[in-house]
């Protein structure tokens, strides 16, 4: 099906911020789109949102060519929203024509990231990049981090989502490319959450920064050629990327973790032994 005859929906509930858009994803194409507070209260206001943006649109759920969804990793419970909405929507339009529902699209949240920047930098009149960073607070005192490249045919990840110390990112970003003489690091663009927060780990970094988030609009953008290259999956198939198993430490755990930092605090400080 061309880009501009497909009907899509898009949602992103894997940051504080919610966002949902409908369109066909073709550049120049009409789009309506909604952004608001996310977090606990994106299953609150999901559905009521889409519903909003149907009658705006004129569309209804039946005439969807298929369902978009950011599958992490992000908030969990973000995640699970997304989820469990895209599947309820999908089974719900169910017809003669589609006994299975709708098709289902996950995108990695992380490269909606890179796409709307990409985006961002695009409207701000700003040059392309090579190389995408696309970074996400993943608390806990980690990133969520994916390098992406640009070429002829848009996105293309290089290095798939993954949990990274603030720390660790400047070798992480410099192991994640061979060597390139012709290469020009100060057009790589580093994207996302983290800045504000982890601004010194990443002073040493070659490259511009371009704060950003995913969004539903990326998403779509991202979806024609995923759709194109059979990414699709059935309802059931609408699953989330958990990047991280484990979202909270048990009491012992912050026991001994509140011990070992005042252990460090208190530890005397190493004498440098004398030369004799």
């Amino acid at each position: 099906m061309p880009a501009p005859t497909l009907k899509l929906l898009a949602i992103e509930t894997s940051t504080d911020t919610l966002s949902v858009a409908l369109g066909s994803g073709a550049p120049g194409q009409p789009m309506w789109q909604h952004t608001g507070p996310g977090a606990a209260q994106a299953s609150l206001t999901l559905l009521p949102v889409i519903q909003a943006l149907l009658a705006e649109a004129g569309w209804s759920l039946q005439v969807l060519d298929a369902l978009v969804f950011g599958r992490g990793p992000g908030s969990f419970t973000g995640l699970r929203t997304a989820c469990a909405v895209v599947q309820g929507l999908a089974y719900g339009a169910r017809t003669p024509q589609r006994p299975d529902g709708l098709p289902v699209l996950p995108v990695d949240t992380l490269k909606a990231l890179a796409g709307e920047a990409l985006a961002s930098q695009s409207e701000a009149g700003g040059p392309a990049p090579r190389r995408i960073a696309a970074l996400l607070d993943a608390r806990m005192g980690e990133l969520y981090v994916a390098a992406y490249s640009l070429g002829d045919d848009g996105l293309v990840e290089h290095s798939p989502p993954r949990l990274c110390a603030p720390a660790d990112f400047a070798d992480w970003w410099r192991d994640a490319w061979p060597a390139d003489a012709g290469h020009d690091v100060r057009n790589d663009l580093l994207a996302g959450n983290v800045f504000d927060g982890h601004g010194a780990e990443f002073s040493q970094v070659p490259g511009r920064r371009q704060p950003a988030l995913p969004t539903a609009r990326a998403l779509l953008q991202l979806a024609p050629a995923a759709l194109a290259a059979g990414e699709a999956v059935p309802p059931h198939q609408a699953l989330p990327l958990y990047v991280r198993d484990k979202v909270a430490q048990t009491s012992v755990e912050r026991e001994q973790l509140r011990r070992e930092q005042l252990a460090r605090l208190v530890a005397p400080a190493p004498v440098a032994p004398l030369d004799v």
